[in-house]
């Protein structure tokens, strides 16, 4: 399975990361990992994931740039790791 560190910028609202975890499951990825945070005085968000799946990130990457409130999505780096169930 390969693991893809993911990076979302997007405006902070309630529903934001509930959808963003919905399109990670829905396109057939899992969550390994995830930090979240805001900045001072703003109303945007930094989301870091590290998903893994067989299926390509490119995928996962243009389903969640087309989210209500995404402003950004980068994929940081992937690793082919094995992953134990």
């Amino acid at each position: 399975m390969m693991q893809h560190q993911v990076s979302i910028q997007a405006r902070f609202r309630p529903e934001m990361l509930e959808r963003v975890l919905r399109v990670v499951r829905h396109r057939g990825f899992q969550v390994c990992a995830m930090n979240m945070s805001t900045t001072m005085n703003s109303d945007s968000v930094n989301i870091e994931l590290t998903v893994a799946s067989q299926r390509p990130v490119d995928l996962l990457s243009s389903q969640l740039s087309k989210l209500m409130d995404v402003a950004c999505v980068e994929i940081q780096q992937q690793t082919s790791q094995q992953i134990r169930a």
